[in-house]
């Protein structure tokens, strides 16, 4: 019997184009799925016959009760060596093996760039404007060079995106709950006294930290008000870090310059989402990781992963997390 892979999120529909499946293609019929399914029972009825799901970083969650109505799923392939929101003890009971795959940092750090330059020199309005024909030169730039970067978090990411900040001739501080002196001296940058602090000084705020107890809604209502008025924020990490609603309040009412966002608390982003429309923002739909050199390695290894599993021995396999250690 021919086995079904479903591959969750294939939007750009390059899943069976940027990798080989032929090592897998005698016994395995690969269905991709380019619109993302709205709830649990969407998603049981589109994966009834799926004997694999390769899945996108942790844009679906697998809990318990969605794996226990898949009775034919035996693998699941997540990309990335961490996902959160797989659960792995009901997998594990149901028989479900749950892999993944390596996955490069530099795509999120270029995207943060790519915000970052944006917001600072009006990219979207020039243009825009250019193509519009409209008013010749609409934006006054702001500087990068003899700036202050902030950055909450300085690990694989962060640590990558300081190295450029520090290229543009910026000032670059740090801060995260267990950032150490060490470590900031390893990326050459400052150790700000508090997060408060970082807040105040900075012309320019870039989030690199994992969601977790510590870091859920680590920038509300209050550490959104010691922002300068002309300073951006940046968040490519994770929405629920920056309370929603007071970062739309923020740009609405002009305390902050601007921010740059490629993760959202729905996703995809409804179409009447007040994230749309919102002033002094430039949004993309969570292109963090994907690149087309990712996409090669998640989906290629996705298939080492398939014909693995199938010779019995299991590569790259996801254990059930023990407690997370507090990011960096």
């Amino acid at each position: 019997m021919r086995l079904r892979c479903a591959v969750l999120d294939d939007y750009q529909r390059v899943a069976t184009e940027v990798a080989d499946w032929s090592p897998v293609a005698d016994v395995v019929d690969v269905v991709p799925h380019d619109t993302h399914f709205p709830d649990e029972d969407a998603l049981a009825a589109a994966l009834a016959d799926a004997d694999i799901v390769v899945t996108l970083r942790e844009r679906v969650p697998f809990p318990g009760s969605l794996i226990a109505r898949l009775p034919r799923l035996k693998l699941i392939v997540a990309s990335g060596m961490r996902n959160s929101v797989i659960d792995y003890a009901a997998a594990e009971a149901h028989g479900v093996t749950v892999c993944g795959t390596a996955s490069s940092s530099t795509p999120p750090v270029e995207l943060t760039w790519a915000l970052l330059l944006g917001l600072a020199r009006g990219i979207v309005q020039e243009a825009n404007g250019v193509r519009e024909g409209g008013p010749w030169q609409r934006t006054v730039g702001a500087d990068l060079h003899g700036r202050r970067l902030g950055l909450l978090g300085l690990g694989k990411i962060g640590g990558r995106v300081a190295q450029v900040g520090l290229a543009f001739g910026m000032e670059v501080s740090a801060w995260s709950q267990n950032l150490t002196r060490e470590r900031a001296d390893e990326v050459g940058v400052e150790l700000a006294p508090s997060k408060e602090e970082l807040l105040r000084s900075a012309d320019f705020v870039s989030v690199h930290l994992a969601l977790g107890e510590r870091t859920r809604g680590l920038l509300g209502p209050a550490e959104l008000a010691l922002l300068k008025p002309t300073a951006y924020l940046v968040n490519t990490s994770r929405a629920a870090i920056v309370d929603q609603e007071a970062l739309l309040a923020a740009l609405h009412e002009g305390r902050i310059a601007g921010a740059g966002v490629d993760v959202f608390d729905t996703e995809p982003l409804p179409a009447g989402h007040p994230m749309r429309t919102a002033p002094r923002l430039l949004a993309t739909p969570h292109l963090g990781y994907v690149s087309r050199a990712n996409y090669a390695t998640y989906y290629g290894q996705a298939v080492e992963a398939i014909q693995a599993y199938l010779a019995g021995s299991p590569v790259r396999r996801l254990p059930v997390p023990a407690a997370a250690p507090s990011p960096v």
